[in-house]
């Protein structure tokens, strides 16, 4: 648990109130994922102005609600980070009448997302033959570790696990020791990413014919594309890969260097960036000498040309190389910890990191959140929904979609139903 007498990085977020974009507006989404990757698919969707109700189990509600510490005055801020712009609808449909229930808010949806291997969905009613049986124009999407079907469907995952079958693990690291995961969980938000992604694809097609669709996103296969560029050159070539303590293979000048006080990052990637570069640095001699003519000369030199640049950079402070390559269009950065991203002025002034409020038991309560990061005519997401409270919008819910009256939410709620 934070202490809240404690100032927290929130505290120094802006508040953000927009309006929100509406071009998925009356979209209907029916959330009914778990931990990262569906729930991130369906907070996409919600900031693209679907209107996304979050089912969980009473119960047995989403499982990213336990993981912690850090908590935020007792909820679990990876929760926070991948539900905004929904709304909590808490029914236990794995009973006979909230199923039936669960089926009427189908019929209502255009989309359903699970991610439930294919033998679970089949087993809770969940499945796209099921569904599509009581709403056949249903876009139906399956976020899983390894597709609905083949020999490992039925095989658990999660983010850790589907990047070690990638292969991003292997590629990433110090060239001398173990593989490492990548610092974010990048197979989640990937195939979160890519069922938001079909989903859109798959309304444009309803839209033009009134089919439905069932579309099946694997971690492992969105993680594995993610490596295309690594996967591709190596199925063309038979050539090795290894990872390369952060240093591009097919990119000559491509990592991290040293210098007088911080590291910074520096990419060489064409011949007038490498030419640019040796002027910005006053060594102009270099840009003529014929053995580095080429990306593929330079790169059969890198360990020439790597010692050389270094000695050049240790020379000065990283403020002073980075002032330099801005002036001479020279990709080049720092290596921001966590706190220094959270602290990024033009992060802040383009809105991308903000704080959403709603009540609490201790007053309001503020809720920090990364933004989208796409704007629509100027415009980006709005955080008009903050994460739900665990059924805080059962009742509305309800109301709005199947006009459910006080006396059977009564009913349903003495019945251990709705929560």
């Amino acid at each position: 648990m934070l202490n809240p007498a404690k100032p927290l990085p929130v505290d120094g977020l802006t508040l953000k109130q927009a309006r929100g974009l509406d071009l998925l507006a009356g979209v209907k989404v029916l959330d009914l994922t778990s931990s990262i990757a569906g729930p991130y698919a369906g907070q996409l969707l919600g900031d693209l102005g679907a209107d996304v109700v979050k089912v969980e189990r009473g119960h047995q509600p989403d499982d990213s609600r336990a993981w912690g510490p850090p908590f935020l005055e007792g909820e679990s801020l990876w929760y926070l980070s991948v539900n905004r712009n929904k709304r909590s609808l808490a029914l236990d449909y794995t009973q006979t009448e909230g199923h039936a229930l669960l089926m009427r808010l189908v019929a209502h949806a255009d989309v359903v997302l699970v991610n439930l291997v294919a033998r679970v969905q089949r087993k809770l009613g969940l499945d796209q033959t099921t569904l599509t049986a009581v709403n056949p124009g249903l876009i139906h999407v399956s976020v899983t570790g390894f597709g609905l079907d083949g020999a490992r469907a039925d095989a658990p995952c999660y983010d850790l696990i589907a990047e070690g079958w990638s292969g991003v693990m292997d590629m990433t690291g110090d060239a001398a020791g173990a593989p490492q995961k990548v610092g974010t969980p990048a197979a989640d938000l990937l195939a979160g990413h890519d069922a938001a992604m079909a989903v859109l694809a798959a309304l444009l097609r309803r839209g033009r014919d009134g089919r439905g669709c069932a579309i099946d996103v694997s971690m492992v296969e969105s993680m594995t594309r993610f490596m295309g560029p690594r996967l591709v050159p190596y199925l063309g070539s038979g050539e090795p890969m290894r990872r390369a303590s952060g240093r591009d293979s097919v990119i000559a000048i491509y990592q991290v260097f040293e210098t007088a006080d911080e590291p910074i990052t520096l990419g060489l990637g064409n011949d007038a960036i490498w030419r640019r570069f040796w002027a910005a640095v006053g060594v102009p001699d270099v840009i003529d000498e014929p053995a580095y003519a080429t990306n593929a000369d330079r790169r059969a030199a890198r360990t020439q040309i790597v010692e050389r640049i270094a000695r050049i950079l240790a020379t000065q402070k990283r403020a002073h190389w980075l002032a330099i390559f801005e002036e001479a269009r020279i990709p080049a950065g720092p290596i921001q910890r966590l706190d220094q991203v959270a602290a990024d002025a033009e992060l802040h002034a383009r809105g991308f990191l903000y704080a959403s409020e709603r009540p609490s038991a201790v007053g309001v309560q503020r809720i920090p959140q990364v933004g989208l990061g796409i704007r629509f005519d100027g415009e980006s997401e709005g955080s008009q929904t903050p994460p739900p409270l665990l059924g805080a919008q059962t009742t509305e819910v309800l109301t709005a979609w199947l006009a459910v009256g006080a006396e059977e939410l009564a009913r349903l709620r003495e019945h251990g139903l709705i929560f």
